[in-house]
């Protein structure tokens, strides 16, 4: 029998347009209607598909230059292989990692790094490009994991933020409020640049969606919003947030 999530995906669009083409009794308002279902459903895969030959080409002519022409396939074949080089890069890093966890491995690693540390100007980039990497794909890192709600720009105006680590004691001890965590506030539509700021915890409202989903939100400006009922979930983060505020504004007993 077959699983309910193998259904089409599309039901829903299918739906959509068949009542929108309905009431149209020109050819030409059917045609666009038609038209524009085959935009939404053909643009992903086909914007998919580009974006993942131009890594694999990429890869390809990055790695090409060090594999010795007799080992290239296309000297045997009379068109090339595309994704040879992505294999071989798997491959060479896979190794490197393998070599990296023995005894000689890391004594190499720990004799380039010395090296590098001696550098003036290769240091401080190697330091944080290193810290960055090994936060990322760490299994034990502390990566974007957690999503929340901070009042921002303005009082009464809310934005999405990814939790980061929790500052420094550097920092932390000239923070005002002790327990304060590091934030990044991505911008619309392009999340990679945004502000980074601290903010003391008890003013975020976390968030039960992953990164990815409020990426999605972030990049889409709204129009897609987080899997089940946008209008239940958007409600609940409303009183959230109202909760927030007037938990704020409250005065504790005997503090006048």
């Amino acid at each position: 029998m077959a699983d309910k999530d193998d259904e089409p995906v599309y039901d829903d669009l299918v739906t959509d347009i068949e009542q929108a083409v309905a009431p149209q009794a020109s050819a030409a308002g059917r045609i666009r209607n038609y038209f524009l279902t085959g935009l939404v459903v053909a643009g992903p895969v086909l914007i998919t598909a580009y974006l993942s030959w131009s890594f694999i080409t990429w890869v390809d002519n990055l790695v090409q230059p060090f594999i010795p022409e007799a080992y290239r396939p296309e000297t045997y074949l009379p068109w090339p292989i595309p994704g040879t080089g992505l294999v071989i890069a798997f491959f060479a890093l896979t190794m490197l990692g393998f070599l990296t966890a023995n005894l000689v491995g890391r004594t190499l690693v720990e004799l380039g790094e010395g090296l590098l540390n001696r550098m003036p100007i290769v240091r401080p980039v190697y330091k944080t490009m290193k810290q960055i990497f090994e936060t990322l794909f760490s299994k034990t890192g502390s990566s974007f994991r957690k999503v929340a709600l901070v009042e921002f720009p303005a009082p009464g105006m809310w934005s999405l933020v990814f939790i980061s680590q929790p500052p420094g004691d550097s920092i932390a001890d000239r923070l005002p409020e002790s327990d304060s965590v590091s934030v990044f506030l991505p911008c619309t539509p392009n999340p990679t640049t945004g502000f980074f700021f601290f903010v003391p915890r008890k003013n975020l409202v976390e968030l039960d969606i992953n990164v990815e989903m409020a990426m999605t939100l972030i990049m889409s400006a709204g129009m897609v919003q987080p899997n089940g009922d946008p209008q239940k979930k958007l409600a609940n983060l409303a009183m959230s947030a109202r909760a927030l505020q007037v938990a704020k504004n409250v005065t504790p007993p005997g503090s006048a």
